[in-house]
């Protein structure tokens, strides 16, 4: 393994996405994703070892960091920590206790220095590569400075949300600097629940009618997304809906074999099917002894991965209590014991994909 900025793959994830669905586009106004699959609302209630572990056949030609060839996807972790990101300030300053973890995160390079959790999906079609964002938190910025000119991406062409809180929406003012000196505008594809959370929290973004003339602030297409498949730029995504906390929906989403899950606490039982085959699992997992609230403990993550049976985890979302090295190499045990193929993620972690 090599430093961050020449970050190793960890394997291609091959599959083939169906693109038979498409959006309705309307500039500055709200525009609603219809497709003929539906989920039932109401019954919501209801990195050696890896190597060696993951199919030879399925690892990537050339494992180093740098330029991919251009029909290349891949995913990139922009972030893999909690709201408040890893190192806290509260563990620097802390004149009697000495965080071992926050400490290790201030060193450069280090995998436990973590900003609010998201991905991009680097989706290379013929006519040149999109870049999909998953949330845009309020670390998003920060983040961007590091990885975007680190791997050569310079547009957003669309950001999913899963929920409305700020490490997910935070972001959303950042992206002025893209629609102000790269490209026109930003489409955001959001549930409804969550858009009108953001009517308030982030008002200005929606109707821009309210701010001074002559300012300018992010140029953003909200589309509305109800728990059904949608497509954003050919490709097919396919909503998870969770619970994250009682009574707090969020999204996972799903690109053909892949899932990503990052803010969970129960998964609902009709959930489980759109988890069925799934090559890759990307999973909330924030802390090594228990879940929260809100969101999933590694003992409760582990469960789920023995059900879901992914062939390969990457867990994210994870607290200080979370020592990448530690935690890592504990999960090798898994390897030999029970054939799971699991590890935590890290910022900067970019692993190519066949879409």
């Amino acid at each position: 393994m090599v430093a961050l900025s020449m970050v190793p793959f960890l394997g291609t994830v091959g599959f083939t996405a169906s693109t038979s669905f498409s959006p309705y586009n309307y500039k500055r106004q709200i525009s609603i994703q219809n497709a003929p699959f539906s989920f039932p609302r109401n019954e919501f209630s209801s990195s050696r070892r890896l190597l060696r572990a993951w199919p030879q056949s399925c690892l990537a030609s050339g494992a180093t960091g740098g330029k991919l060839p251009a029909e290349q996807s891949e995913i990139i972790f922009i972030g893999t920590g909690t709201s408040e990101g890893i190192p806290r300030v509260s563990c620097l300053t802390d004149p009697v206790k000495k965080c071992p973890v926050c400490t290790k995160a201030t060193e450069p390079g280090n995998k436990n220095r973590r900003l609010n959790t998201s991905i991009i999906i680097r989706y290379a079609k013929p006519s040149g590569r999109c870049n999909i964002l998953i949330d845009a938190g309020k670390f998003f910025y920060h983040s961007a400075l590091q990885w975007f000119p680190t791997y050569g991406i310079r547009t957003i062409d669309a950001v999913i949300i899963t929920h409305s809180h700020a490490d997910a929406v935070g972001g959303l003012d950042d992206l002025r600097d893209w629609t102000n000196n790269v490209q026109s505008s930003i489409p955001i594809y959001v549930a409804e629940r969550d858009f009108e959370v953001m009517k308030k929290s982030h008002f200005y973004l929606v109707d821009t009618s309210v701010i001074v003339p002559g300012t300018a602030v992010s140029e953003l297409q909200f589309k509305i997304i109800p728990e059904e498949p949608f497509v954003v730029h050919d490709l097919q995504i396919t909503p998870l809906p969770v619970w994250h906390g009682h009574g707090y929906r969020s999204l996972g989403f799903r690109f053909g074999n892949i899932c990503y899950i990052s803010d969970v606490s129960e998964i609902p039982e009709e959930t489980y099917p759109l988890l069925e085959n799934c090559q890759l699992l990307i999973l909330d997992a924030l802390r090594p002894d228990r879940s929260s609230v809100s969101h999933f403990g590694l003992p409760r993550a582990l469960e789920e991965v023995r059900r879901i049976k992914p062939k390969r985890t990457l867990f994210t979302g994870m607290m200080h209590l979370m020592d990448y090295e530690k935690v890592n190499k504990n999960l090798e045990n898994l390897a030999e014991s029970e054939g799971l193929d699991v590890q935590l993620s890290y910022d900067g972690l970019r692993i190519p994909i066949t879409l």
